[in-house]
């Protein structure tokens, strides 16, 4: 989502919930729990987007500040310019992703190989 909304000239937000463990913004920032980041390339200095967070330096009101935000705590993303993009379910009713170790048990218990004697 970064990498289209960059490409077709828009600026990516993400809405970070603070309460998180992990989570480093400049605190006088927040509102209600949450904060609202300027993802871009333009803002974001050394992005860096993985499985695991999201870092990167900032100006706050011209002071520069080291931003790390845990994959988990991201509520969403959106286009500044349109307020299209996603948001991302977080909550006890989820389900867990399948764990790969239980999908691979599971394909081999449902093999569709024969033996042939």
């Amino acid at each position: 989502m970064h990498e289209w909304m960059g490409d077709n000239g828009h600026t990516p937000h993400i809405v970070v919930d603070t309460s998180i463990d992990g989570v480093t913004v400049p605190g006088e920032h927040v509102k209600d729990g949450k904060i609202i980041l300027n993802i871009s390339h333009s803002a974001a200095h050394n992005l860096k987007l993985t499985n695991d967070a999201v870092s990167f330096r900032a100006r706050f009101s011209g002071v520069p500040f080291d931003v790390w935000v845990p994959v988990s705590s991201v509520l969403g993303i959106y286009a500044k310019e349109t307020g299209q993009g996603m948001i991302f379910s977080h909550g006890a009713d989820q389900p867990e992703p399948p764990d790969p170790a239980d999908r691979e048990s599971d394909r081999l218990a449902r093999s569709h190989l024969k033996v042939v004697k």
